[in-house]
């Protein structure tokens, strides 16, 4: 334990702030003071996401829409990239005083009673069912189809906290497919926990679940779980699983779960006894740091994927919403979410699959990256030059059809469309995507009136300034560079008392503002027009239209599987 002989002396005192992504782990160093960020450091993942073979003796191979990841990865971030941050900010370490984490969501585990994945197991090492099932891992759709049917037959009044839906990426979904699917790893399973609960209860020794995911994720509302009746009903022998499976104390964001053991002290080369936090989403905590919770500011933290957060006054209703949960995001609020599947992996999969060798080679020679050589290109185009709509949806849809078997459009391609034409309307597709969100918040009576940007993307001038225009609203981009992991790293200052709480913690440690966007008039009565194909697209394929996405996906499974 730290003395009080010992304690940093006030204005010198540091917090650490750990991400958790979905491919890699970053720390920061943070002054508490302030804010600023002092050092930090990036671990890829060793096993990175597998989603093809299991990454263990028998190389299995997975089926489709699986997404796995090893818990290991995650103990290594700890082990390497807390000190990497530490030496790269150049302070002692035992100035630091707390230390919060933030993680993807809904990425979740099997684990015993004393923590240890059972994927850590001999007997479940070739299992793929014992591994991390990541926030991608989709092959729940089934379960959450028989979930949401169910739970509208018997007016189950949860449901419309999760915009009439609930997700196959959520706990819920997830764990029935485990009990369906690998009954004897379901048995051998004490606790099915969140990995961002898991991480913390690494670090202190003690298991807690955190209010965010168990609100959003874990479809915990009101102090209850639904019922073991409806469980029962979904599945014979499934009525225990909130009560067995789940069910557990409930840390509040920004409180103290426990003490940094000296396991955990001599892993990640902290003190002893320091503050650790309870454990977040990677996109909630996020708000917080780029100084986005008032009621009326929507955060978009674009990466990989997108989350959209916001907080309102009052519980509304809002049709494919991810969840809305008292204090999900800050004390005295209603914190609202949801999403898009896929972002930042769209424009990455036509970069690695659709650029031809010769527009590469143009890139090299220009001395720029694939991503912005075709970024310059797309830029020099009027909009609706190259004659294409897309749907966003090449990784399902989260928000607001709730569908992940739903599947990519472009339309409009002829022998004349060029590589950096398609990276436009994949760019443009996003922003519509956001844009049908948006609306379905507006029309709830939970109003829209200013984006706020974070991320890895907010450095693409052009997807910046299409966002803004399309959706017609003013865009901030905050000048954090690592906004969860500063948000994560705040909370911690809050566990640790050096603030009173996390709008005191935004106050003095939140990111200013790097760049703002203005929507220019002309650009957004062009896309108004684009917008509208878009809607009809929407409609077509993912309302009803025509079903023929889902029957490719039968077809493609069932191809796979012989």
């Amino acid at each position: 334990m730290i003395t009080d002989a010992h304690q940093p002396r006030s204005g010198e005192e540091l917090v650490v702030g750990v991400d958790y992504g979905t491919l890699s782990g970053r720390a920061v160093v943070v002054r508490v003071a302030d804010g600023e960020e002092l050092g930090s450091a990036v671990h890829p993942y060793r096993h990175a996401v597998m989603d093809a073979t299991l990454d263990a003796s028998s190389g299995a191979t997975l089926p489709p829409d699986w997404a796995l990841q090893s818990p290991a990865d995650y103990v290594e971030v700890l082990e390497t990239a807390v000190p990497a941050a530490i030496e790269a900010a150049g302070v002692d370490p035992a100035r630091v005083i707390g230390i919060g984490t933030d993680f993807t969501a809904c990425t979740i585990l099997p684990v015993r009673d004393d923590g240890t994945p059972l994927s850590a197991l001999e007997e479940f090492r070739d299992e793929p069912h014992a591994w991390v099932k990541l926030w991608k891992h989709h092959a729940a759709q089934g379960q959450a189809d028989r979930i949401n049917a169910l739970a509208h037959d018997r007016a189950e009044p949860w449901i419309s906290r999760y915009g009439g839906k609930l997700s196959s990426e959520w706990a819920l979904a997830k764990g029935l497919e485990l009990f369906e699917d690998a009954r004897e790893v379901y048995e051998a399973m004490d606790h099915w926990v969140e990995a961002a609960d898991w991480i913390v209860w690494r670090l202190t020794g003690s298991r807690a679940r955190n209010a965010c995911t168990a609100g959003y994720k874990e479809v915990r509302q009101d102090g209850t779980y639904p019922s073991a009746e409806f469980l029962e009903a979904l599945a014979p022998g499934f009525g225990g699983f909130f009560a067995d499976k789940v069910a557990g104390e409930v840390a509040e964001l920004g409180s103290r779960v426990g003490s940094l053991t000296a396991e955990a002290a001599a892993l990640t080369g902290l003190p002893e006894g320091i503050a650790v936090c309870a454990g977040n989403v990677d996109a909630h905590v996020a708000a917080p740091a780029s100084r986005a919770t008032e009621p009326g500011q929507m955060l978009l933290v674009m990466g990989t994927s997108t989350c959209h957060v916001m907080n309102g006054e009052r519980l509304a209703e809002v049709p494919g919403m991810c969840g809305v949960v008292d204090g999900g995001i800050v004390a005295g609020l209603y914190g609202y979410e949801a999403g898009q599947s896929g972002v930042g992996d769209i424009f990455a999969w036509w970069i690695d699959n659709g650029v031809p060798a010769d527009v590469a080679a143009d890139a090299e020679a220009s001395g720029l990256g694939l991503h912005e050589h075709l970024t310059a290109q797309a830029a020099q185009q009027p909009i609706g030059g190259h004659g294409l709509i897309a749907l966003d949806w090449l990784n399902g849809n989260r928000s607001v059809l709730v569908d992940h078997e739903l599947s990519g459009v472009v339309v409009g391609l002829t022998l004349a469309t060029r590589p950096h034409e398609i990276y436009r309307a994949l760019l443009e597709s996003t922003a519509y995507g956001t844009r049908r969100i948006i609306e379905a918040f507006d029309q709830s009576g939970v109003p829209v009136a200013e984006l706020v940007i974070t991320g890895g993307l907010v450095k693409n001038e052009l997807l910046m300034q299409i966002y803004a225009d399309v959706t017609r609203r003013p865009l901030r981009v905050s000048a954090a560079t690592q906004g969860p992991a500063l948000g994560a790293a705040m909370h911690a200052a809050v566990a640790a008392g050096a603030h009173a709480d996390i709008h005191a913690a935004a106050d003095a440690m939140g990111a200013p503002t790097a760049a703002t966007y203005t929507p220019a008039a002309d650009a957004a009565d062009a896309y108004d027009t684009l917008y509208a194909e878009y809607r009809r697209l929407h409609e077509y394929f993912g309302e009803g239209g025509n079903d023929v996405m889902h029957r490719l996906r039968d077809l493609r499974r069932k191809a796979l599987s012989r």
